[in-house]
């Protein structure tokens, strides 16, 4: 099985995965990606900041840019209604 790394880059910096994880596919190495943006910016909100600027390059054992995860796309964002505008 395949190798992934998470590099995190974000306010903080870069934060490079050291370890990895051993994963059947591409599309669960994206999974594990979108997943871990979400807990990120779950922490951050409970410190009243959330930050959608960064993002998490996932590689191979080579160090291969296999794809990109911007934060933003971890999320499905709402915003309010005016409140004249309600039905």
């Amino acid at each position: 099985m395949p190798r992934f790394y998470f590099d995190i880059f974000n306010g903080n910096g870069r934060t490079p995965d050291e370890e990895g994880l051993e994963l059947e596919s591409h599309a669960a190495a994206r999974r594990i990606a979108l997943d871990s943006v979400r807990s990120i910016i779950a922490e951050e909100a409970r410190d009243g900041v959330i930050d959608l600027g960064g993002r998490i390059e996932v590689k191979d054992n080579a160090a291969n840019v296999l794809m990109t995860v911007d934060f933003v796309e971890a999320f499905e964002l709402r915003m309010p209604v005016a409140s004249g505008n309600r039905e």
